[in-house]
């Protein structure tokens, strides 16, 4: 008997198989849940993320909190997210003070007024769920127009700039005087020789 047949238990190499899998299939598995559990319902999903702008719903959520919302049965006093189909698409995170699935009555939690709308079926994309406070922030700064501009800008002028070495050649090409121009047969003087 050799020595690693003396060493190793039976199925001792079943089992480091396994466990040198477990990395890569756990990987596997939290992207497949993550995938889950994110997907917009812009995609049909169940999931939505709302990046809160303005003071309607202090002090329950500020300006630049990060709101992740799913689908679900909406209840009065539930925070939800919803998208009147009046608005062109702009969703309104506010609570629900009363009404019922065929029209919820809606209010900012800062209001001192109702909202205009009462939204319904489809209209209610996702009951709060996750709270994320100055999270949109980061969101929000990525998802800007003048940010991706001025990378753009940037990348550009780091592409087209001129380098160090660009400039080196051109003063040798500059220096370089052609075998059969002017000059081409006479001699350079050395420093303090006669003609």
């Amino acid at each position: 008997m050799t020595e690693t047949e003396h060493d190793e238990a039976p199925g001792a190499s079943v089992a480091r198989r396994v466990l040198r899998a477990a990395p890569g299939l756990l990987g596997y598995v939290v992207t497949i849940v993550a995938a889950i559990l994110l997907w917009p319902t812009s995609l049909g999903g169940c999931t939505t993320l709302t990046i809160v702008s303005g003071h309607s719903m202090e002090p329950t959520y500020y300006t630049g909190d990060l709101v992740i919302a799913r689908c679900g049965e909406p209840e009065v006093g539930d925070v939800v997210v919803y998208q009147p189909a009046t608005l062109g698409g702009a969703r309104i995170i506010h609570r629900i003070i009363g009404g019922d699935a065929d029209g919820w009555e809606m209010k900012g939690d800062n209001n001192s007024w109702v909202d205009p709308f009462a939204p319904a079926g489809d209209e209610v994309l996702g009951v709060a769920r996750i709270h994320l406070p100055k999270v949109g922030l980061a969101a929000a700064l990525l998802t800007s127009p003048l940010l991706w501009l001025s990378l753009l800008v940037i990348a550009l002028a780091i592409f087209t700039w001129p380098s160090a070495t660009d400039e080196d050649d051109d003063d040798e090409d500059a220096g370089d005087v052609p075998a059969d121009g002017p000059g081409a047969d006479e001699q350079p003087l050395a420093v303090g020789a006669a003609p």
